[in-house]
Parts: C-alpha cells; sequence; structure tokens
C-alpha cells in the first residue's frame, strides 16, 4: 500500500497531543518514534517509563489485578497525560504512547487538558502481533504469557475498547507507511 506523503497541512500542530495505544507488539513506541522525528517540534512521551521509575513496591498491572496495581496505573497514565500537556504548552507536539485500553481510553482522553488531542489505535491482525513479538528483542508477553496473550489483549482491545479516534489496522505496512497512514487520517483520530 503507498499513502501519498503527508502535507505540512497534515501535520498536527504544535501545542497538541497525538495518544498512541494499542496492544504490547502493535508497534506504538517505533511508530511513535518516527512520527515524532517526522514533525517540526516533537516529544515523544513514553507510558512505560512512569511504570519503570518505581524502583520498589512497584505493582504491574496484570488481569485481576489488585487494587494498588490499579492505583499505580492510574498514577501513570496520570503521570504520562500531565507530561504531555507540559510539552504542548511548550510548543511542542507530544506524541504519547502506551497500552491504553478498555475504559482506561477515555479516563485517558479526560486527564488530557490539551486541545487538539489525536488519538490512534495501532490494530494489527493478532497473527501480525505475534509475528512481531517473535521477533522483538524485548518480551511482553513471555514471563506473564498465562495472564497476557495476543489473542486477550487484542479481545480486549477490539471488545472493550472504546471506538474513538483513528483505528489503524497496520498488519500490511511498514512503519513509514504507518505514520503516512496516521498522518493521512488525522482528522479522524481528532477527539477534543
Amino acid at each position: 500500500m503507498t499513502t501519498p506523503p503527508a502535507t505540512d497541512a497534515q501535520l498536527p500542530p504544535r501545542g497538541s497531543v497525538v495518544l498512541l495505544t494499542g496492544i504490547m507488539a502493535a508497534g506504538k513506541s517505533t511508530v511513535a518514534q518516527a512520527l515524532a522525528e517526522r514533525l517540526p517540534r516533537a516529544a515523544h512521551v513514553r507510558g512505560d517509563v512512569f511504570r519503570r521509575m518505581v524502583v520498589s513496591g512497584r505493582a504491574d498491572y496484570i488481569p485481576g489485578a489488585s487494587a494498588e496495581a490499579e492505583s499505580q496505573l492510574r498514577l501513570r497514565h496520570r503521570l504520562s497525560a500531565t507530561t504531555a500537556d507540559a510539552y504542548a504548552a511548550e510548543g511542542f507536539t507530544a506524541v504519547v504512547q502506551d497500552v491504553i485500553l478498555g475504559p482506561h481510553l477515555s479516563a485517558y482522553v479526560d486527564l488530557v487538558r490539551t486541545r487538539p488531542l489525536y488519538v490512534v489505535v495501532l490494530a494489527p491482525k493478532p497473527e501480525e502481533v505475534a509475528r512481531r513479538e517473535a521477533g522483538r528483542a524485548k518480551s511482553g508477553y513471555g514471563a506473564g504469557a498465562e495472564l497476557w496473550d495476543v489473542a486477550r489483549l487484542d479481545r480486549g482491545l477490539r471488545e472493550e475498547t472504546p471506538n474513538i479516534g483513528l483505528w489503524l489496522d497496520s498488519s500490511a505496512l511498514t512503519v513509514a507507511e504507518t505514520v503516512e497512514a496516521l498522518l493521512a487520517g488525522l482528522a479522524s483520530a481528532r477527539v477534543g
């Protein structure tokens, strides 16, 4: 698939926020970095950084998570939204990427104060996600495979996540093509 290169008019404006979400190995970090590099003034806000900052007492979010894990996930979301807002206030396009699924997506949209806000859900086919996961140096599904697996997360994405923003099946797209498709569909991604 060949998507014509985006024009400057299709780029998100400075001082905006673009949220990229999807399941693990959907391509969020790679696409977010490529998008940020494509923009004239951008910051890449990696949601997982806020989880990794917790040195002791961390409670990772898993299915059936404890109240503490839920609280830490909400803290992570508040911190990344606040960071995105701070970059946007300084004239950067803040490109946020994280796994934000189910009702957490609507809650995250409410946390971001910056407008315009764009939500892009990377939704490659589960078979493609599994192929990508097998080729990655890091593993999002390994140790907790009985808790997190591609099929389970994909179901959560497609059945429990609100249909807001731009949903992009990037299964057959390169990173550059995904960025161009995202930019071409940016008007559909705008949620506020």
